[in-house]
């Protein structure tokens, strides 16, 4: 059963169209990847799923609740938790008040959340901006669990991070599916990583879907045409 479903998605910025046709869904306790090549409409997609950017069309259904007129805190009260592009952690806060400022009731709490990432712990009373890239991701990735969400949006997690430290989210990400009753959608250019623990992709070009099916049948011929790999 899809605990999150788009279907024929229409954006725009202004006067200028973005998106033309999305479709996709999330299973409950799956995780889908959203894919295709830089400026084909991915962010545009999270930013409309979660009331960041309104929609000229379509539907967006979350947990059976239909978003359209939601304003954005509302329609995250449901039980979506994004971690966007870029990270934007709370640059004056304390690792710690950045966590806890955005905590809901349920599993998951700082105690919890810095066990999955340990460098937080050590670094709980510094604030966001002393700390590495790799650590505000972390810190994005936590925040945005510890509002106890339903779906953890992924949008480009790993995105200029070094090798290292794209493993460790990696990691975390599978740790997530193994262990939580958790759904995810993830933005992310590695179809190596991807496919290590997506279970269905959604493949996007000039705003649109033009594939979407299991992770594991994507062909070769799809790929060329429109990842690029």
């Amino acid at each position: 059963m899809a605990l999150l479903d788009v279907q024929n998605l229409t954006a725009a910025y202004g006067v200028t169209q973005a998106l033309f046709g999305v479709h996709l869904s999330v299973e409950k306790g799956g995780v889908t990847a959203l894919l295709g090549r830089n400026g084909v409409g991915k962010s545009t997609t999270i930013k409309s799923i979660c009331r960041m950017l309104p929609y000229r069309s379509g539907t967006v259904q979350f947990a059976g609740t239909d978003l359209t007129q939601l304003p954005t805190h509302e329609a995250i009260k449901l039980g979506i938790g994004l971690v966007p592009e870029g990270r934007r952690c709370f640059p004056n806060l304390t690792v710690e008040q950045n966590l806890m400022v955005a905590a809901r009731s349920g599993n998951w709490s700082f105690d919890r959340v810095t066990e999955l990432f340990p460098r937080l712990a050590e670094r709980k009373t510094q604030n966001a901006s002393t700390l590495s890239g790799g650590e505000q991701q972390m810190l994005a990735i936590g925040r945005a669990l510890m509002t106890n969400p339903e779906l953890l949006i992924l949008d480009e997690a790993t995105e200029g991070l070094a090798p290292i430290i794209r493993q460790e989210i990696w990691a975390a990400v599978n740790t997530l599916k193994a262990g939580e009753n958790l759904s995810i959608l993830v933005v992310d250019k590695s179809l190596k990583e991807l496919s290590k623990v997506a279970d269905h992709a959604v493949v996007l070009a000039r705003g649109e879907t033009v594939w979407d099916g299991p992770i594991g049948e994507l062909t070769s011929e799809i790929k060329d045409r429109y990842l690029g790999v």
